[in-house]
Parts: C-alpha cells; sequence; structure tokens
C-alpha cells in the first residue's frame, strides 16, 4: 500500500479497479482545513487523462509494472503475437490493445511490452520512427523534385503518408508514427 506521501510521477495505482500512472502531482497546504494532494492521472487502457483530489494520507493499491522488449511475429486476423527475446515465450494481443498503431506493424518489428505482475500485457509501444516500404504510389515525374509537392503513398503495413514526388515504389523511408508524416529515405 502506498500512501499520498510516497506519490512520484510515473508511479501506478490501482483505484477503482483500473490502473492508473501518475503524470504530475501537487501537495497543497491551505491555511484553513487538512492538507491534500491535487493528481493528473492517466488511465492505463485508454490513455485517458483525469485530475483528481484526495486527502493528505489517504492509501492506494500500488502495481509494479514491467517494460520488455518484444519482437512481433505474426497477426492471424484476430489477434497480433509477439515474442519475448530472452524467453521465446508468445504473446497474443488483440487489436483493442494495439490501437491504430497496427498501421505501422511490420514482421520482425522490435516493440516494447508493458507488463503487469500476473502476466497480462496492457501496452505495446512500438518505435518513434519506423522504416517501411512504399508499395503503391503515383510514379514521379521528371523536374519535380525542385518544384515540390507531395503525394499519397500506401506503405507495406498498409498505413499512407504524403511523401514528396521524387519518391517511387520500391524506396524505403522512415515514418514518424505518432504525427503520420514522412521524415527521410531510409
Amino acid at each position: 500500500m502506498a500512501s499520498t506521501a510516497d506519490f512520484r510521477n510515473g508511479m501506478v495505482l490501482e483505484i477503482d479497479g483500473d490502473l492508473f500512472a501518475i503524470v504530475e502531482f501537487q501537495h497543497v497546504k491551505p491555511g484553513k482545513g487538512g492538507a491534500f494532494v491535487r493528481t493528473k492521472l492517466k488511465k492505463i487502457k485508454t490513455g485517458q487523462v483525469l485530475e483528481r483530489t484526495y486527502r493528505a494520507g489517504e492509501r492506494f493499491t500500488e502495481v509494479r509494472l514491467e517494460r520488455r522488449p518484444l519482437q512481433y511475429l505474426y497477426n492471424d486476423g484476430q489477434l497480433y503475437y509477439f515474442m519475448d527475446n530472452s524467453s521465446y515465450e508468445q504473446f497474443p494481443v488483440s487489436e483493442e490493445v494495439m490501437g491504430d498503431q497496427v498501421k505501422y506493424l511490420k514482421e520482425n518489428l522490435e516493440v516494447s511490452g508493458l507488463f503487469q505482475e500476473s502476466g497480462e500485457i496492457l501496452e505495446i509501444e512500438l518505435p518513434f520512427f519506423v522504416n517501411l516500404k512504399i508499395v503503391e504510389t503515383d510514379p514521379g515525374l521528371r523536374g519535380d523534385t525542385a518544384s515540390g509537392g507531395s503525394k499519397p503513398a500506401r506503405l507495406e503495413s498498409g498505413a499512407v503518408v504524403s511523401v514528396p514526388l521524387f519518391l517511387n515504389v520500391g524506396d524505403v523511408i522512415k515514418v514518424d508514427r505518432r504525427t503520420n508524416m514522412y521524415l527521410e529515405r531510409a
């Protein structure tokens, strides 16, 4: 059990059956009345941020989470399978846990998995920058490099990003998955 005096950024607590990470907190001692703690909590499963206030000394269940490197193996249509690089154990993950980052998954991609003590995967996090091959785009025309501009391109993972006109099918590019933007040729 942890009290409000033990709070620190990044600490994970179980509150009303859900897991929350402390984003920030502030101890407040007003002139009148008892001390309290203002917190910003991020719900682990959904990413929703809530602001809550608790009395000083209130106790919560602290949850230990572990982050491990994983490798993406394949998708069977419903579940995504990942392998622990050290134990070679495979973990099936639902599309709900993956969220919209599935459009950047490709086989053998190194990712990070957030595990609860029970062994349940709470979150999969892909690297911020992913190298992917262009599989479909309009052909670039001669002289397009100087005029600038962009065109849509479908990548091997299924994502569609806007790329400069001089890129063609088969080129490998670096994409920032957080912003869905082309960065450079890889």
